[in-house]
């Protein structure tokens, strides 16, 4: 009894493919079923998938990966189309088939591939689907780029604007969010970082309905011409019809503009302050860098009295060196506390900074009071530190293993193109593409496996390096160096309050310090 399977595939989900799809496993199964020594194994299929690269069909890697377990000897398909619409994918798979002794039946083709001539009438058919792929795809981004061209927008809703069919409409309650972001950034002149922590702090939910706020995301925003009514599409191009990988567009490609194509949200005047805020941090290395990603002590800092972080700012000594101090956000934004129209108190009084190094020299207080065998810690972590170097190293060598493969299977396909090549079922032009193609993603490969075995020979020796190991872990634990993994996770908060108090917890442990600064700050005026 011969196991058989049966792959068939549709490229879109719509409904009349989809009845395309049901019939396609209707006949196979009826097909098999009036062979007497035939036996169903399984029906493989891939809907709504692309023909030209494998990557995304499921069922086709499932059923290759089902072959080398030798679950089947005989696949059925429709066409050479439906197996595979990339040359160099049905020449290479089915040669891999062939070797497991698994043969394909292309039925309306007429082809089986344990037949002698059929890899000859196989390269034939297969050159014929891919060149019908690249009319097609062709012919698709032509259409495309004309419709751009009409004012027909390729793409998803977002943020103050729904997309429907081509055309944008304004979103009155996105379009608010965005007016107020702009606003911020532009007018109030705002970091990037505050606008989106006070857009979680006050539950405003993005466009996706969660509350997870970056300076990132805010800064693509403020960056996006849409908002001032322009359009521009083809910003990512898919250069290659058969793997369909999509890059930015640095040129390759015209760009398609159309300035004032639908209602904007944010006028043109605040559009340009905008964009010339950004242009002006970005020389000062501002925009889209938020503290935690800089300072020790971002986010760990609290005011006493109203609960707010501390924000640092940076401002001269007396000798002229810079000095960084911690300030309450609050009452560095709205003042000293005061009341409303409706007799509530607002604003922060606490009437406190911090000095950055008076903050660490806390700290290092803290951690020499603790009742801990120092000397063992330091030996543990320095043990564990060397531990981790070994596991990366054997990281590294997994990553050769895995670049070598990839180099190898790229060969293949060289080789591939070339007997397709003296089969004549490429043209010159087309095996001089494929060529270059593949040359530049071995030069890649290649480099990146010279990278990783350049970190491995560069890579410590575990026994020779400890003692330099052990110095650097000693000068974290004592905080004679900073370290803002080590100090993050190791202080829980410090908490500021206006009589001079400052408070220190460490996560997991129930005590708290108290320390008391010893200059007050002036109260005669806001912290900054």
């Amino acid at each position: 009894m011969i196991r058989v399977a049966s792959y068939c595939r549709v490229s879109t989900d719509q409904e009349d493919q989809a009845n395309s799809f049901a019939s396609q496993q209707r006949y196979f199964r009826e097909y098999i079923g009036r062979q007497p020594d035939w036996q169903l194994h399984e029906i493989y299929a891939d809907e709504g998938v692309t023909g030209t690269s494998t990557r995304k069909r499921a069922a086709f890697n499932r059923m290759i990966h089902d072959a080398h377990l030798g679950r089947f000897s005989l696949i059925l398909t429709k066409e050479v189309s439906r197996f595979s619409r990339n040359i160099l994918d049905t020449i290479s798979f089915t040669r891999e088939l062939k070797a497991l002794g698994v043969g394909v039946l292309f039925l309306n083709d007429g082809i089986n591939t344990l037949d002698p001539d059929a890899e000859l009438r196989l390269s034939i058919m297969g050159s014929i689907a891919q060149e019908e792929s690249r009319k097609t795809s062709s012919r698709v981004k032509w259409g495309q780029t004309r419709r751009m061209e009409q004012g027909v927008v390729f793409g998803r809703s977002m943020l103050g604007y729904d997309v429907k069919d081509g055309c944008m409409t304004v979103n009155p309650a996105g379009a608010e969010i965005v007016r107020r972001i702009f606003h911020q950034y532009g007018v109030e002149k705002k970091g990037v970082s505050v606008i989106a922590r006070e857009l979680r702090e006050q539950g405003i939910r993005t466009y996706s309905g969660g509350v997870k706020w970056s300076a990132s995301q805010i800064v693509k925003m403020l960056k996006n011409e849409k908002y001032a009514g322009d359009l521009v599409q083809k910003k990512t191009i898919t250069p290659d019809y058969l793997s369909h990988d999509k890059k930015y567009n640095h040129g390759e490609e015209q760009l398609v503009v159309i300035p004032n194509h639908h209602e904007p949200i944010v006028d043109r005047t605040l559009w340009n302050l905008v964009q010339s805020e950004l242009k002006q941090r970005n020389r000062r290395g501002e925009y889209g860098e938020g503290h935690s990603r800089r300072y020790v002590f971002s986010g760990k800092i609290q005011c006493g009295e109203c609960g707010a972080s501390f924000v640092s700012r940076t401002k001269k000594r007396a000798d002229g060196t810079p000095g960084r101090r911690w300030g309450c956000y609050t009452a560095a934004t709205e003042g000293r506390r005061r009341q409303d129209a409706q007799g509530n108190e607002i604003g922060c009084a606490v009437g406190r900074q911090l000095r950055d190094e008076r903050a660490m020299e806390m700290l290092q207080t803290v951690l020499r009071s603790l009742p801990m065998d120092t000397e063992q810690m330091i030996h543990r972590v320095t043990a564990l530190v060397i531990e981790a170097a070994s596991v990366g190293e054997q990281a590294a060598a997994d990553s050769t293993d895995r670049l070598e493969s990839e180099r190898e299977k790229l060969t293949a396909k060289k080789e591939a193109a070339l007997d397709a090549f003296v089969s004549h079922s490429l043209t010159a032009e087309e095996m001089r593409l494929l060529n270059d193609r593949y040359d530049r993603e071995l030069k890649v490969v290649q480099e990146r496996l010279d990278a990783v075995r350049g970190r491995q020979s560069a890579a410590w020796d575990a026994v020779g390096q400890a003692e330099r190991v052990r110095q650097q872990v000693t000068d974290i634990i004592t905080c004679a160096e900073q370290s803002e993994l080590f100090c993050k996770n190791l202080l829980d908060k410090m908490v500021v309050y206006g009589d001079g108090r400052v408070e220190i917890s460490l996560n997991g442990l129930s005590r708290k310090w108290i320390f008391v600064q010893r200059k007050p700050a002036q109260k005669t005026k806001p912290p900054f």
